[in-house]
């Protein structure tokens, strides 16, 4: 059945409430999350707030914000309907660092038609190179853009507004039964540290749903398999004037030479689809020291491995190139999450009905990142995605349709549903 996206007034709250999120400065630092620190950012406290407010006046129980920024409570089952298997729903409050969420200004248009939107800061939304923003144009759809100046933040404010209007329709149409809903929401999942401190003693199901997809219709089962590596290479320094008489060894130089090393068709913007690559998002150098960051990325267990190997290998021939010393460390950041949801197919096939009794046809594609899903099913909780109507994350581009939104919330409550069929 179709629900938020037959009823104004809740598409109205869902709105409201994404807009008033949007403006809530989340962005994380991925610096002190690497050092241990979460959340990484005192100011993620300030929605995590707002949301614990909205969940008690709701009536949800056991509402409570952890030390570590994790926003928890749950909706009570209906009444006789104790004994349905629990589920949780979850999306993070974070966003992105790359482009500052900072006084986020959303703008709203209604019906929109299907041209060019201009901004400030030289970004053009174009449906000409956007096909999910052309659709959204031939069904005048509403959609929300920044002015130019921020991300927006439906990366994965969205998601939290979805969950919000969900549970909130649920209580206030007592009529649809439904057993124990879980609701988390988590601090830091773009820095990658989502789930480092998740608590999951208070959390009782044993299968859950992030609310962190992109267009509709696109329900995922799958993501990378991710490494973060950290080369250091180590140099030597002498004067300039006299660097070929006493065996300079510059570790700029062995960086630089490691990064155009790297594949150019295996990298982040040459490929696509099921195609893994090598992302260099970080360089410090010194003649003496440098250091480059790289992510690996890859849809097998067997070609991480390759990965691994490659970055390793390629490490120490260019630093015994230039007679200097590297050292490479690794650490695994989440793994693929297909094997285990392949294993509990019928948590899958719930969220298959609820997207057909929401009129969305499912669209299967690999995820090209992670989500926190990803770690919570490698904890045991197995956690497929659901989208959220959000597009273009990550850029001053970034737009969401609200009629795509309202199709998310009707997933989740026929999702309520599903999960109560044998």
């Amino acid at each position: 059945m179709k629900f938020i996206t037959k009823d104004s007034s809740f598409q109205k709250d869902l709105l409201d409430r994404f807009i008033k999120y949007v403006k809530i400065w989340t962005e994380s630092d991925s610096a002190k999350a690497d050092a241990g620190i979460i959340p990484s950012t005192e100011r993620q406290r300030d929605l995590a707030d707002v949301l614990t407010a909205e969940m008690k006046l709701l009536g949800m129980q056991d509402v409570q914000t952890t030390n570590d920024c994790y926003t928890y409570g749950f909706l009570p089952a209906t009444k006789g309907y104790e004994n349905v298997p629990s589920f949780c729903v979850l999306a993070h409050i974070d966003t992105v660092e790359e482009v500052t969420g900072r006084d986020v200004k959303p703008i709203i248009h209604a019906g929109y038609d299907g041209a060019k939107i201009f901004l400030n800061c030289n970004v053009c939304l174009d449906p000409n190179f956007d096909e999910a923003l052309a659709d959204a144009g031939k069904n005048n759809e509403t959609i929300i853009t920044t002015d130019g100046t921020t991300l927006l933040g439906a990366d994965d404010k969205a998601g939290v507004s979805e969950i919000m209007t969900f549970i909130q329709y649920l209580v206030g149409h007592p009529d649809i039964k439904h057993g124990k809903i879980e609701v988390l929401f988590s601090p830091d999942e773009e820095t990658g540290h989502g789930m480092d401190k998740v608590p999951l003693n208070l959390i009782e199901s044993r299968f859950a749903y992030t609310v962190d997809g992109g267009h509709i219709g696109e329900l995922e089962t799958e993501c990378f398999n991710a490494y973060g590596a950290t080369i250091t290479f180590i140099g030597k320094s002498t004067h300039t004037g006299d660097a070929m008489k006493s065996g300079m060894i510059n570790a700029c130089s062995m960086a630089s030479r490691f990064v155009e090393m790297i594949p150019i068709k295996e990298r982040p913007e040459t490929t696509c689809n099921y195609q893994g690559f090598y992302a260099v998002l970080d360089m410090k150098c010194s003649v003496e020291e440098a250091s480059v960051y790289v992510l690996l990325r890859d849809f097998t267990e067997e070609g991480m491995q390759k990965r691994i190997e490659f970055t390793e290998s390629l490490a120490k021939m260019v630093a015994a190139s230039f007679g200097g010393k590297c050292k490479v460390d690794f650490k695994e950041q989440y793994k693929n999450m297909k094997a285990v949801l392949n294993n509990n197919p019928k948590i899958v096939d719930n969220l298959i009905k609820a997207y057909k009794e929401s009129g969305v046809e499912p669209v299967f594609k690999p995820i090209r990142g992670g989500t926190d899903g990803s770690r919570l099913t490698e904890m045991g909780i197995p956690t497929p995605n659901i989208f959220t109507g959000g597009h273009n994350y990550h850029s001053r581009s970034e737009w969401a349709s609200l009629d795509q939104m309202s199709s998310a919330c009707d997933v989740l409550i026929n999702l309520s549903q599903t999960v109560m069929t044998k």
